[in-house]
């Protein structure tokens, strides 16, 4: 009992300390799904930096682990600005994610899906994809115009994230306690 309750605990506590001490990013989101039978509400979210340019000569597969560098755009906003098969070794702030699929199309500015850049786009989860809000509040967020709803998101050094707030105009909607 003792060990199934030290199981437990660690992965409270992992997910805590990426709360607590991850760094902050701001995330751009476009909301997708606002509910779910079994698990209640929640907002299905994407991301720009969820589709990134694999950049020419590598190869990737689905299902493989890479690590995203981000850097701040002129807004403050997170930005895709490389993409790596092992864990970069620079003191940039990377987020660690999974290949969905390759070929993918990006979203423009508009909000519009752009599929210039062909094979070598990658499509990629973070495990920020889904965030369960009170009930009967989904709908509401799912609505809201995407430039409006932001994400900050906590990442541990080791790249695994966690959204810490969901914001729109700014102003804190929901905060994630770390416990």
């Amino acid at each position: 009992m003792l060990l199934l309750s030290g199981g437990l605990l660690a992965l409270v506590e992992s997910r805590a300390s990426i709360l607590r001490s991850g760094t902050e990013v701001r995330l751009k989101t476009v909301p997708v799904d606002p509910r779910d039978l079994f698990r209640g509400d929640y907002v299905v979210l994407a991301y720009p930096i969820s589709t990134v340019d694999g950049g020419a000569g590598v190869s990737y597969r689905r299902g493989d682990q890479v690590y995203v560098t981000l850097a701040p755009d002129a807004e403050g906003f997170a930005r895709a600005t490389r993409v790596d098969k092992a864990r970069p070794s620079t003191g940039s702030v990377m987020i660690a994610g999974r290949v969905l699929s390759t070929g993918a199309c990006a979203l423009n500015d508009a909000g519009v899906a752009d599929c210039a850049s062909g094979s070598r786009r990658l499509r990629i989860a973070y495990g920020l994809e889904s965030y369960f809000v009170p009930q009967g509040e989904g709908r509401a967020i799912e609505t809201t115009p995407r430039a409006r709803i932001e994400v900050v998101a906590a990442i541990s050094a080791g790249g695994e994230a966690a959204i810490k707030r969901l914001l729109i105009d700014g102003k804190l909607v929901y905060a994630e306690p770390p416990y």
